[in-house]
């Protein structure tokens, strides 16, 4: 397996540190407001390298942290007047709300930062005592200048590096690249006791922490967008070899930027979008399908008309599985008669995904095994069952449960199927009132009337059953 690590700039060969063990952590949510739709890739993509790891056999500790004291979270929370833990609380129940709704599966471990500052504190004390860290009147900085090799990941130097919009500007500190581990307490804000004063945690110093503490001092790799390559994660690097004097991190996989109609999405166009607004006139399927389509490294632009299409492609896959459903209930031959080698689509499956988690050609695996199996469906030829089998458990495998581009649990719960299930129940609730009442003319009707438009009841000790014809 081949997977492109920024910090060499080169794709490698991975190779866990405690195999089959691999640790993975992820650059999670500031719990401020609802997460948009370019974090909604990062997540997904995510999402799918870690489901792919386990389809390798591999025994994946997956951990996202959850950053709930921040300045964001401390400026909304005055101004809507409510306690931070009210804001950070809501946003968090929501982040795994929507987490739900694009089926990413929760993380082995939600660690908040709150939760840790203990972790933080021990990690800043160590770089205090190395000299890599000093102290302004309650206000603890990490010099830079005192890490060789500093922008190893980003491709800067410090002769390159200016004060700007991505550098904390502060008079107080030895060098304007430097950056805050501990800020000391305003009034009105959250505070905790430390050897420097009240305070709070830097941004950095949180996922230092966090990440040694539930994954190891090393781990196998660290994802995020393309947005905390600089200055995040490499102060991170910074703060975690020089604490503990290892490598940090073996790979670093970065996703890529995301635009909407061919501009930057930002609120200041206009043209910000939530994971929960698109998720109101999309499928999840669609929007995964849409995010593998592309490599996830590389920009991407977002649009209705690229999502239109990416939900007739979750359809194209819904239907041809629903035919394979059908299929097997239909057909009645169980003697082998038919030699098709789904082997080697699993085997292009995993060419695909093993070159850098190539979702795109992974898909297109997909969709030739859909075009196929439409074409010997459509043939004379009555098949086996174990042919009809063997077509479901690769999409099972493969689109189901690697890349979440089909929902099998949910393939006959269609939104207009659910409706007309609520419908057909409450028709039987009436009919069995009927019978109740002696009023067998209409609970007769019922039944016939939901036999002629397909519906069958299947009466028993335990009640009224249905299913379609």
């Amino acid at each position: 397996m081949q997977i492109s690590n920024t910090l060499t700039k080169k794709k490698e060969e991975f190779i866990p540190l405690n195999p089959p063990n691999v640790t993975m952590y992820m650059c999670g949510p500031t719990v401020y407001d609802y997460f948009h739709i370019g974090n909604a890739r990062s997540f997904i993509m995510a999402d799918i390298i870690r489901a792919y790891l386990k389809y390798k056999g591999f025994k994946v500790k997956f951990v996202m942290n959850l950053t709930d004291v921040d300045d964001k979270i401390i400026n909304k929370s005055i101004a809507e007047n409510k306690s931070l833990e009210e804001i950070s609380g809501f946003y968090i129940d929501a982040f795994y709300e929507d987490l739900k709704k694009l089926r990413i599966k929760p993380a082995d471990v939600f660690p908040k930062a709150t939760q840790h500052i203990g972790d933080m504190i021990d990690v800043i004390n160590k770089l205090e005592k190395k000299g890599i860290a000093y102290n302004i009147d309650g206000n603890v900085y990490y010099d830079v200048s005192k890490f060789q090799n500093y922008g190893k990941l980003s491709g800067k130097n410090l002769d390159e590096l200016e004060s700007g919009s991505r550098v904390e500007i502060n008079e107080t500190k030895k060098n304007p690249l430097d950056f805050s581990l501990w800020k000391k307490a305003k009034t009105g804000e959250p505070s905790w006791d430390s050897p420097w004063g009240k305070g709070r945690p830097g941004w950095h110093i949180e996922c230092s922490a966090m990440s040694t503490k539930e994954l190891g001092k090393s781990i196998d790799i660290h994802a995020g967008g393309n947005d905390l390559i600089f200055p995040h994660h490499e102060n991170e690097i910074a703060q975690s070899e020089a604490a503990f004097e290892q490598k940090f991190v073996n790979c670093w996989m970065h996703f890529g930027f995301l635009n909407i109609q061919n501009e930057k999405m930002s609120k200041s166009l206009g043209n910000f979008y939530t994971a929960r607004d698109v998720l109101k006139r999309y499928s999840a399927e669609a929007i995964r399908l849409f995010f593998a389509q592309t490599y996830y490294g590389g920009p991407l632009n977002f649009s209705d008309e690229l999502l239109d299409a990416a939900e007739k492609g979750a359809e194209k896959i819904r239907n041809f599985a629903l035919r394979i459903e059908q299929e097997i209930v239909d057909n009645w031959n169980d003697k082998p008669n038919f030699d098709f080698d789904i082997q080697s689509y699993y085997n292009d499956f995993e060419k695909a995904m093993d070159d850098d988690f190539n979702s795109a050609q992974a898909i297109a695996v997909i969709f030739d095994l859909i075009r196929a199996g439409n074409k010997i469906i459509d043939g004379k030829d009555k098949n086996d069952r174990e042919f009809f089998h063997s077509l479901k458990k690769f999409l099972q495998d493969t689109a189901d449960d690697v890349l979440g581009i089909i929902n099998f649990e949910m393939l006959n719960k269609s939104p207009e199927n659910s409706i007309e299930d609520d419908l057909i129940k409450l028709l039987i609730e009436i009919r069995d009132e009927m019978k109740k009442q002696k009023n067998f003319e209409l609970s007769d009707k019922i039944r016939n009337d939901l036999l002629n438009n397909g519906i069958i009841l299947q009466d028993s000790k335990n009640g009224t059953a249905f299913k379609r014809k």
